[in-house]
């Protein structure tokens, strides 16, 4: 079986992030408590409701850095992957606490428009401003390692949408000083969860594909299997597999059905071929070849194992 594979990491890029990752945790830590008291004391739902948000930030940064750390332990005998899947694993988890406590915040908001109530506004617009800048300070730290790193987008987005949940509340309690608008609390409330399920629900889907391995969205299975088959000597691919295992690699698996009864050396100028057009085209760096001559088996791209 031919294999092949190419793979570039910056462990330094990972420290820095990891290092980020826990002045954010910190920062929250801070922040939640704040709120909390804040939101008892002036009895302001989307005060509690943000200082809730805060707390699930504070539990999907430790998850984010504890993934952080996982992904840089070596493969062994009884890991063979090492630990390459601790990032999407906790990308799937953050994203499902962010769709979990948006759904808790809609109930909540329903209860409080039902039962409106007096809110000490001047702590709520004051909490609120700090909370904006702790997670101002913490969305800034993620923000260049979001767009490539699945774990810590999940952060960055928890992160980003508490400032902005914090913008809202600043907003909430401005109304309330100045117009006695109380409802505005809770209609806050629902408009703060509502995001939230819609950037949480779309890392939960991307998150849930990876977890199970299915074909990235950006390769093109049928394309790829064309683009292969021109190269000469090969006369058939089939029982193709593609997954993409974490933010870095991408795999791809499948039985080359040759046309003549070629030498090992042969086919590893062939696999070099393969190789090169899968990586360069489409980013796969990861190859498992099964070769193959005069093979009676199911010739199809797809094959249920």
């Amino acid at each position: 079986m031919g294999h092949g594979h190419s793979h570039h990491h910056s462990h330094s890029h990972k420290d820095v992030n990891g290092r980020n990752l826990l002045i954010s945790i910190v920062l929250n830590i801070a922040i939640t408590a704040a709120q909390v008291i804040g939101g008892i004391v002036s009895g302001s739902l989307a005060l509690l409701s943000d200082a809730l948000h805060n707390f699930s930030d504070v539990i999907s940064l430790v998850i984010s850095y504890i993934a952080n750390k996982l992904v840089k332990q070596k493969a062994s005998l009884e890991r063979t992957f090492g630990y390459k899947r601790a990032e999407i694993l906790a990308a799937f988890i953050n994203a499902s606490t962010l769709v979990i406590v948006a759904i808790l915040l809609i109930f909540e908001a329903v209860k409080r428009f039902q039962n409106p109530q007096d809110i000490k506004s001047n702590l709520v617009i004051w909490l609120s401003i700090i909370a904006i800048l702790g997670n101002g300070l913490s969305v800034l730290l993620l923000k260049k390692s979001a767009d490539d790193n699945m774990n810590l987008k999940s952060a960055y987005l928890h992160l980003l949408t508490d400032m902005m949940a914090s913008v809202a509340v600043l907003i909430g309690g401005l109304l309330m000083k100045y117009y006695q608008v109380y409802w505005v609390d809770s209609a806050l409330t629902l408009a703060i969860a509502l995001y939230l399920i819609v950037m949480g629900w779309d890392l939960l889907k991307n998150s849930t594909k990876v977890l199970m391995l299915f074909t990235p969205d950006d390769i093109p299975i049928d394309t790829i299997i064309k683009d292969v088959q021109t190269i000469e000597s090969i006369k058939n691919v089939h029982h193709v597999h593609v997954w993409q295992l974490n933010e870095d690699e991408i795999h791809f698996e499948g039985h080359i059905d040759f046309t003549d009864d070629i030498s090992l050396s042969e086919f590893d100028t062939i696999l070099h071929q393969v190789e090169e057009l899968l990586l360069h085209k489409y980013n796969i760096n990861h190859i498992n070849i099964q070769p193959e001559y005069g093979k009676h088996d199911n010739k199809e791209i797809i094959v249920q194992d």
